[in-house]
């Protein structure tokens, strides 16, 4: 069985000091340098957003970070402008070891979609490309760590669990943003996929 650990968007904008800064979301980079040696590839995913993009709060007046609307593939969190192209913020922290990197998947570029999962836009049928690089690669089972659990984390292992991989999410190596009970829906959706939180 050949192993994927698929890192997600361990980037400066979701460290502390970040823009979308996610609690603790540098404690776990030691753990998961430290796990990139026992995996046969090591995927990076990167937000990568346009300026202006559609899920910034900035883009949409008389909105606020975290508000939530309808977008025409359904409800959208509105965030604080984060992982700007080019932008230190969306540069991966530097403690995180990207010599490793078999490959570096960016996501969230189309500017009217955003991107949670490193499979699909959040209208679940625009894929990133990834599922069929692991299935070149033929890797069958993922271990998934990064940033933030409730959301990139979550959205990809239960993805990953629906299109047939076994998936591991280690919770140690994961921090959570918990927005309005976000985490305890994700921990069910995962579990509900079959996706193992060790």
């Amino acid at each position: 069985m050949t192993k994927a650990l698929i890192v997600i968007d361990v980037q400066n904008d979701f460290c502390p000091g970040g823009a979308l800064a996610v609690p603790e979301g540098d404690r776990i980079i030691p753990g998961i340098n430290a796990l990139m040696a026992e995996a046969d590839a090591v995927i990076l995913t990167q937000d990568w957003h346009p300026a202006g993009h559609s899920s910034f709060a900035s883009s949409h007046p008389g909105k606020a970070p975290y508000d939530m609307i309808e977008m025409p593939y359904g409800p959208q969190v509105l965030w604080p402008d984060h992982c700007i192209q080019g932008s230190e913020g969306a540069d991966f922290h530097a403690l995180l070891d990207q010599t490793s990197a078999d490959l570096i998947l960016r996501k969230g570029y189309t500017p009217e979609i955003d991107s949670y999962s490193a499979f699909f836009e959040n209208d679940k049928t625009t894929p990133t490309g990834l599922y069929g690089y692991l299935g070149t690669r033929e890797i069958t089972q993922l271990t998934m760590v990064g940033l933030a659990l409730d959301f990139c984390v979550n959205y990809s292992a239960v993805d990953a669990a629906r299109l047939g991989f076994q998936v591991d999410v280690r919770r140690d190596l994961c921090r959570a943003i918990d927005l309005n009970g976000s985490l305890d829906a994700a921990i069910e959706a995962m579990t509900g996929a079959g996706v193992a939180l060790t």
